[in-house]
């Protein structure tokens, strides 16, 4: 690969940053409603996915990923940030335990639920502090 980069890592970020522009972009349209009383074009509001649905959505991604491997990985080339990276692995090792006992389908449910969970604690005790790698 060309400059030396690591196999998959540009792909990592494109899908990360694909992941976060649709996210943004969920429930807009090309406009041009049909009108209506409450006037030409009342359509629905945009939605925007919160910081806390999309640490979830990336956790539970990685998570899925790692779940086979017998390491990690590099939290920067997820492009994970190191609170985040901390809910990945407990969300992990949570679910291998899982697996081992109750099967894959019940493992993917645990990271599910273990990554959202991560994340709205992460985030009720004020989530990243320091910038866009705390």
């Amino acid at each position: 690969m060309r400059g030396g980069g690591r196999p998959g890592a540009w792909g990592r970020l494109v899908f990360v940053l694909l992941l976060a522009g649709l996210a943004g972009s969920a429930g807009c349209g090309a406009g041009g409603g049909a009108p209506t009383a409450a006037g030409p074009s009342a359509s629905p509001s945009p939605r925007t996915t919160s910081a806390e649905e999309l640490c979830a959505s990336v956790v539970t991604y990685w998570s899925r990923k790692v779940l086979d491997s017998h390491t990690y990985g590099d939290y920067q080339s997820m492009g994970l940030s190191n609170g985040q990276y901390e809910i990945l692995r407990q969300v992990v090792d949570r679910a291998r335990s899982v697996k081992r006992r109750q099967g894959a389908a019940a493992a993917d449910e645990s990271i599910g639920r273990g990554a959202r969970r991560g994340c709205a604690d992460w985030y009720r005790a004020g989530g990243p502090r320091k910038g866009p790698w705390s």
